[in-house]
């Protein structure tokens, strides 16, 4: 079985020169900056092209790609952020040219009304008192979820960048895959989820101003193709109401922690998770508030595949919520 890790470090010249070409104030225009992007990224090293290729048409059994060794800022980075959106004049950083470059080679660059004001580049770093579902979580575990899962427009991919990792090289991104959970389901378990839709909650940026507005959505935990099934799971948000659904979701659930792998990020890391076949989860780690804490950049990714995209659409569209039902 082919690694998921792609060893980048013969390419950062290359990469480096790439990221050059590219506006150096990418907010400031960044529908012409994600232009340039995927003009620029028809032009990625032959060995890092073809691999992004072969995920985006086939997947791994694994679920996500790691680029690892990829060319980093140099020392003068500066504190990790503690407040969000960036500024629009901020200067591009080599992690952020690098989601650009690759994301474009995948699909479109696409952000989420309600989420983060819209933007579509997300700085992630631990923040005090974060709810227990956000990303900004750091000392509790952000359990396992299909990114957005609830959304008619569900990204494809999630793409993870780290500038800067934890203190104590602690925290863990956890991805598990359905093509290797199915295996340990049997008949009975994978026919009562497979195309049944089961109701969800959705995170709170997508809640209206509610406190909880209950399960607004609903969910397939399993549908498509049924010898290689999408998946859709959120451990905290999915709520079965039918007890077979609810004994069905705890064995698909202890199937995903079975087959789960752990990456730790390391600056000059891209990860790429397939969001519509995996779920994903962090472990907790200790910030210490002093400007050098974990620092990643987040991007989702829509393609034409599994109906995220009609025509006509360009990197760097905001799409506003609508729950699938």
């Amino acid at each position: 079985m082919a690694s998921p890790i792609i060893d980048c470090t013969p390419f950062r010249e290359e990469l480096l020169d790439l990221a050059g070409r590219l506006p150096q104030v990418p907010r400031a225009d960044l529908y012409d900056f994600l232009d340039q992007a995927g003009e620029l990224a028809e032009d990625l090293p032959k060995g890092l092209s073809a691999a992004l290729d072969s995920f985006n048409a086939e997947g791994n059994t694994d679920g996500y790609l790691l680029l690892r060794g990829l060319p980093v800022d140099p020392s003068e980075l500066p504190d990790t952020p503690t407040t969000t959106p960036a500024p629009l004049d901020r200067p591009l950083f080599v992690m952020e040219a690098m989601l650009a470059l690759a994301g474009r080679r995948l699909g479109l660059h696409t952000g989420y009304q309600e989420l983060r004001s819209g933007t579509v580049y997300h700085d992630v770093y631990p923040s005090p008192g974060a709810h227990y579902l956000s990303s900004e979580t750091s000392e509790t575990t952000l359990e396992f979820h299909t990114e957005m899962a609830y959304h008619v427009l569900q990204p494809n991919y999630v793409m993870l960048a780290c500038s800067r990792a934890d203190h104590e090289r602690r925290a863990e991104t956890l991805v598990g895959s359905v093509r290797k959970a199915l295996p340990l389901l049997d008949e009975r378990t994978r026919a009562r989820l497979f195309d049944r839709r089961m109701p969800c909650c959705v995170d709170v940026a997508f809640r209206g101003g509610e406190e909880d507005p209950g399960a607004i959505a609903e969910v397939k935990p399993l549908y498509g193709d049924e010898g290689d099934p999408f998946l859709g799971y959120d451990r905290e948000l999915l709520a079965p109401e039918d007890p077979r659904d609810k004994e069905a979701v705890a064995a698909l659930s202890q199937a995903l922690d079975d087959v789960t792998i752990g990456v730790k990020l390391e600056p000059g890391d891209v990860l790429i998770i397939d969001n519509f076949r995996t779920t994903h989860a962090r472990t907790p780690f200790s910030p210490r508030w002093d400007g050098e804490d974990r620092w990643l950049h987040r991007v989702y990714i829509r393609t034409e595949r599994n109906g995220q995209l009609s025509g006509g659409e360009r990197a760097g569209d905001v799409v506003s919520f609508t729950p699938r039902r």
